[in-house]
């Protein structure tokens, strides 16, 4: 009887509950030329415990094959119509997962190479173009994988099994020389964000169990990618954006909730909210490139996809209570291209609390016990969904 039948099942189940085909993780590509390509760099890194990358830097597309093999653990990567290189002779060759790396010339043009492992692990192939900065690059993550004979504890089940508390980043949106949008009284958002922002805090930290911290304390300005940062260095189990919306319109009305959408915007005004929310980093004078390894790795990975089907069903509970105490601009969580939502350990929303565009909606933003109900209706929809992610 195989041991390991039952868990083996179960992430084919997953992969299959995200939609990803085998295809993908077997590193299956469509041939894209066939002429010799160049092999110019390696270069590996470990950015977790359980994670390790090798990007092999080439001169041009390539076709490749990648498999495993057992009995000692390995990854091989046919490389087609590729020569030999002195690339790999690197200086660091060992990593958590791997033992090293190493090549042949085979035939009909094909190079390959060998990950030596420490022990079974989950492999997964990409492929980048040029972006400016570098050129055609193949990407090989190495996952550890439950299905190992020895199971290999992540950084993130550690900090799981050591928390006794929740802890809940809280983003209120704009600051500083980025006031976000304003209404006809004045009202501004990044004040309006800040106020229901401190005031979910306090709610937060009278609850046994709980804890928030904000990303922005003050009236400053602080970059996307640096509020995620601070999210992830408190090891938050969940973000949430606060904002205020605005619309050409004074009709405009209601609290809508996003969530992260791998495919863009599910609508033209999802994909409008996105654009302006994240043109903020731009105020600050920092580009927001969302071409590099890094995000590329995110947006493919199979955990980001469970974190945003996580975020969805945090977004429903949030928007259920919102409905609560005032009108809903949507009634569905909508999914927008946020780049403040795509970190990739952790459910995160970003929430539109109501239009300072509308005069009626502006007078209740400006009203701290409405600003109170706002902040008591999420925290009470987050409650719901960890209650519910527990049993």
């Amino acid at each position: 009887m195989d041991p390991f039948a039952s868990a083996r099942r179960l992430f084919l189940k997953r992969i299959s509950r995200y939609g990803l085909s085998l295809a993908l993780l077997a590193g299956a590509k469509p041939a894209l030329s066939k002429s010799v390509t160049a092999l110019t760099g390696i270069r590996i890194s470990q950015s977790a415990e359980d994670h390790t990358r090798v990007v092999f830097d080439l001169s041009g597309g390539i076709e490749h094959r990648l498999f495993t093999l057992d009995d000692p653990h390995r990854v091989v990567i046919d490389l087609h119509n590729t020569r030999e290189s002195e690339a790999i002779d690197i200086n660091r060759k060992s990593t958590n997962l791997m033992r090293g790396i190493r090549s042949a010339s085979k035939d009909n043009g094909r190079l390959r190479v060998v990950l030596d492992l420490k022990g079974k692990a989950r492999p997964r192939s990409f492929e980048l173009k040029p972006d400016g900065k570098s050129g055609h690059r193949l990407v090989v993550d190495l996952h550890a994988t439950k299905l190992s004979p020895t199971p290999i504890i992540t950084s993130q089940q550690e900090r799981k099994q050591r928390k006794k508390q929740f802890i809940i980043a809280l983003d209120p949106g704009h600051g500083g020389r980025d006031p976000g949008a304003i209404g006809k009284k004045g009202t501004r958002e990044k004040d309006v964000a800040l106020s229901v922002a401190k005031k979910m805090k306090t709610l937060i930290n009278r609850t046994s169990g709980y804890r928030a911290i904000l990303t922005r304390e003050g009236d400053r300005f602080v970059s996307l990618r640096n509020r995620v940062k601070k999210a992830r260095e408190a090891e938050a189990d969940i973000f949430v954006s606060l904002h205020s919306n605005s619309f050409h319109s004074p009709n405009a009305k209601g609290a809508s909730v996003y969530a992260l959408s791998l495919r863009g915007a599910s609508s033209e005004a999802a994909r409008w909210i996105a654009e302006k929310e994240n043109a903020s980093d731009l105020i600050g004078g920092i580009s927001l490139d969302d071409k590099d390894d890094l995000i590329a790795s995110v947006l493919l990975d199979l955990s980001q996809t469970a974190t945003i089907q996580d975020s969805l069903e945090l977004g429903s509970d949030v928007l259920r209570h919102l409905g609560k105490i005032s009108k809903l601009n949507n009634k569905k969580v909508q999914q927008a291209g946020f780049a403040v939502l795509k970190a990739p350990d952790m459910p995160s929303i970003l929430i539109e609390t109501a239009f300072l565009s509308n005069p009626a909606e502006e007078r209740k933003l400006r009203n701290p016990k409405h600003q109170h109900k706002l902040a008591k209706a999420v925290f009470s929809g987050i409650r719901n969904h960890l209650k519910n992610r527990q049993t």
